[in-house]
């Protein structure tokens, strides 16, 4: 099977996979504060990723270690900024700004790293950008405070998606995935310290989205993404993780009631076509 496609696809899993979480956080963030969570999902995660690639810890290297700094600090702040945000904005709105980096990511790789993304991705992000702004539009483009959280998320996204696709290449994914996650686990614990009072999550739904989201959405997520982005460009990881805001949108509609309008509906298809189009290699001379 060809690389490329295999990251793909793994890639897309995680996509749906993210978005599910979108669902499982805003009903556990009823019964434990944002910071809290992040620290206790986090705190599950290194801890099994250091169970089970417990000789990998003696192997990392200074370059490992700065990347992953790097790489973790974009992702906390995505994630504090997206789990605060819940709290005031709907899961579906969360998703789709969310997938705004689709947008932000090709932008900041011409400006930072000098790359040129190939003309099926932006097309599709042209396609994609138009979807999220339909599934955000409900007669008015009003950004309320949660949304506007997630929004600073996003550009957290496009960063950590760009350093990813910097250091993958460079690194060993298992080492800079536990670096990354160190990094998100104790700046998190510190903030939670800070702002918060430190607590421990009561009730199923918690435990149920803190189990969810340690051992597939953080573990497993990002060994997929740190192992197999080395195979695409980040504009093309960007793009086919505009999947999450439409798996958002469709788990917030069958688990909490949340309604996906007509323009919704649409843009959801725009998304898809816009990855479909980056596949399809359309504008290729070959």
């Amino acid at each position: 099977m060809n690389k490329k496609f295999f990251a793909d696809v793994s890639l897309f899993a995680v996509a749906i996979v993210w978005g599910y979480t979108f669902v499982a956080i805003k009903d556990a963030l009823v019964s434990i504060t944002p910071f809290n969570f992040i620290a206790m999902r986090f705190v599950i995660s290194l801890l099994l990723l250091c169970l089970i690639f417990r000789k990998s810890l003696r192997e990392i290297t200074r370059k490992e270690l700065r990347g992953g700094m790097m790489i973790g600090i974009f992702l906390f702040f995505a994630y504090a900024f997206q789990t605060v945000g819940l709290r005031y904005t709907t899961a579906s709105n969360a998703g789709f700004i969310t997938g705004f980096s689709v947008v932000l990511v090709p932008v900041f790789s011409a400006l930072i790293l000098r790359t040129r993304p190939e003309s099926e991705s932006i097309a599709g992000v042209i396609l994609a950008s138009a979807g999220l702004f339909l599934l955000s539009y409900n007669g008015s483009f009003f950004l309320n405070k949660g949304d506007l959280l997630v929004l600073l998320c996003a550009i957290c996204v496009a960063f950590h998606i760009i350093t990813v696709g910097y250091y993958s290449g460079k690194s060993n994914a298992v080492r800079i995935t536990i670096v990354q996650i160190a990094v998100v686990t104790i700046l998190s614990f510190v903030c939670a310290i800070v702002f918060e009072k430190p607590q421990i999550p009561s009730g199923s739904s918690a435990w149920s989205a803190l189990l969810v989201t340690s051992i597939f959405a953080t573990v497993g997520a990002y060994l997929v993404q740190n192992t197999m982005q080395r195979f695409t460009s980040p504009t093309h990881t960007a793009l086919i993780f505009t999947g999450e805001p439409v798996f958002a949108g469709i788990f917030g509609y069958w688990l909490l009631g949340e309604q996906l309008a007509a323009t919704a509906t649409a843009g959801c298809a725009l998304i898809l076509a816009g990855m479909c189009i980056s596949e399809l290699k359309i504008f290729s001379r070959e």
